[in-house]
């Protein structure tokens, strides 16, 4: 017969036998690897516009807002977040995009390089 001694630690849960539910749903709460990749995005207040700010990972979206505005707007510059699961964006593969973006090269007109601009302007 085998006999188990666990140490028990402030905030642990006492646990019947080793390995019993309760144990598997903690070890489940701290698995990061079950929780999925949040990427965050943050308008400024100076900005119109959501920024990429980074990424977190997180049980579910209102975990993901709540670190996200603990993590990016400690200074209070942010005015909107938006959080995003990472498996619900999609990009453009890097090794195809000479054939995706090619198609607009042949079309001069699009790119302003020939206006002469008058020297008022000075940014444009």
């Amino acid at each position: 017969m085998k006999t188990f001694i666990g140490k028990q630690l402030y905030g642990d849960f006492g646990e019947q036998e080793p390995g019993g539910e309760i144990a598997k749903e903690k070890k489940a709460m701290h698995d990061e690897d079950a929780w999925p990749l949040w990427e965050v995005f943050i308008r400024s207040k100076q900005g119109l516009d959501h920024k990429h700010a980074g990424s977190l990972k997180a049980a579910d979206a209102q975990m993901a807002i709540e670190n996200a505005r603990d993590v990016y707007t400690r200074r209070q510059e942010g005015v909107s977040i938006w959080v995003v699961e990472s498996k619900h964006i999609h990009a453009t593969n890097p090794g195809e995009s000479e054939s995706l973006f090619e198609p607009a090269e042949d079309k001069i007109y699009r790119h302003p390089t020939f206006y002469d601009l008058p020297d008022e302007i000075k940014h444009m």
